[in-house]
């Protein structure tokens, strides 16, 4: 029997950050009667108003209306089709409409989830080992974990209350070069981040735009919790601000629809130069399009005739799908935040304090004491609740003592409850 050595294998399969997903799934299979706080998956109601053949079915009037005979806007959903996808048109004027996204469909490309769109655009763009991308600092593990597998160096820049730390960034892209390489790219979630649920000021977005001008750097910008801000609190993506083309837009129907389409999208309308012209690509989405043949081929098209026939009957529009699922997100953040405060509030140990986040799914919690895995199995075993370690979202270590809560997956009287069972655990384990 032949024996394929660890050693002998690629490195990223020993990463750390590529096994935190499976860990924190295999808690929760050990502990099946504790509450959980770790996915930040969509809620259970969210997920039946989804009706596959209404769905698809308009989706093909839709390509009929076009132009298409019945028999070939039904072939479509059984053969592979093209890499670029199949319900660019539909995706690109929802953005347009809702967000101010102005970009034509050719510079979509539709992705299997996000972080295909992450791999592929890191493949894309770094070249070599001189080149270095830089991530929010925590960072969510997907592009993390995707820079690992690509052998790309990633350096992380700190958040502060308004989003990124401009003038560390700046001081990165100055080692960068001082070290003879040049930091290629930005990562970034400016709407409520996965894990630290911080938010970009509109100052920030425009002071961040104008610094990657000057340092000659494009922006990675992953668009996840747009959607979960207030009524009347939305904010321009940096894609909606960008007038360089230095953005490449990241997006995600798996929260606005439902995660088992597994349906994403890349907006990459950056001009490709340095070819002949008529002999190569004109923009990057073309790149990305023709990687994506070498990886997953296409996007499927049941799944994209679902997802785009869900905006169709929105008419067209991402805001009304997503409108429901908004509110319900907005409801469980205030109670996961007022439970916090009743449950813990001026009785907490001290140390303990959470930042208070207006949308998005998550809630950071700093401790006096590391909020490992050992701390993880005494949390579920002695006292049923589940969260997340924030040690795996950062590069340095500096998350140690922090948690994440999600409040997304959970019913108001589960994160009632939960909340009372952190409190006691909080209170009896983190003062030994």
């Amino acid at each position: 029997m032949v024996t394929v050595h660890i050693d002998r294998l690629h490195g990223s399969v020993q990463a750390p950050v590529l096994g935190s997903i499976s860990f924190l799934n295999e808690v929760m299979g050990r502990h099946p009667g504790a509450i959980s706080f770790a996915p930040g998956a969509p809620h259970p109601d969210t997920l039946p108003e989804a009706d596959i053949q209404r769905h698809t079915d308009r989706f093909l009037d839709h390509v009929v209306a076009r132009g298409s005979s019945p028999e070939q806007a039904r072939r479509l959903l059984f053969e592979y089709g093209p890499s670029r996808g199949l319900i660019n048109d539909i995706v690109a004027e929802a953005l347009r409409r809702d967000h101010g996204v102005d970009v034509p469909p050719e510079s979509y490309v539709i992705t299997v989830g996000a972080q295909e769109a992450m791999l592929l655009v890191l493949r894309a763009l770094f070249r070599s080992s001189e080149d270095v991308l830089a991530v929010a600092h925590p960072c969510f593990v997907g592009i993390t974990g995707a820079a690992r597998l690509l052998d790309i160096d990633v350096v992380g820049v700190a958040e502060t209350a308004d989003g990124l730390d401009l003038d560390a960034l700046e001081r990165a892209c100055g080692q960068a070069r001082a070290a003879g390489r040049t930091l290629r790219a930005l990562y970034v979630a400016p709407d409520y981040s996965n894990p630290g649920g911080s938010r970009m000021s509109l100052d920030c977005r425009r002071r961040l735009l104008a610094l990657a001008a000057r340092e000659d750097l494009l922006i990675l910008e992953d668009n996840a919790y747009g959607f979960t801000a207030a009524a009347g609190a939305a904010l321009p993506s940096l894609k909606a601000l960008d007038t360089e083309r230095r953005v490449i837009h990241i997006g995600t129907f798996a929260k606005t629809a439902f995660p088992g389409a597994r349906v994403g999208f890349v907006v990459a309308d950056q001009r490709v130069g340095g070819s002949a012209p008529g002999e190569g690509p004109e923009r990057l989405a073309d790149v990305l399009a023709t990687l994506k043949s070498m990886v997953t081929v296409n996007t499927s098209p049941l799944s994209q005739a679902v997802i785009g026939g869900m905006l169709l009957e929105h008419g067209g529009s991402l805001d009304a799908l997503s409108r429901a699922k908004s509110a319900l997100y907005q409801r469980n953040l205030r109670l996961l935040l007022a439970a916090l405060d009743r449950h813990l509030g001026e009785a907490a140990p001290a140390g303990i304090r959470w930042n208070r986040p207006d949308g998005g799914f998550f809630v950071r919690v700093r401790l006096p004491v590391p909020a490992d895995t050992a701390l993880l199995e005494v949390s579920a075993a002695d006292y049923g609740v589940l969260w997340t370690p924030m040690r795996q979202f950062y590069l340095d270590g500096t998350g140690d003592h922090q948690l994440r809560l999600s409040c997304s997956y959970l019913d108001p009287d589960e994160i009632e409850e939960g909340v009372r069972r952190l409190a006691l655990f909080l209170t009896k384990e983190t003062g030994r």
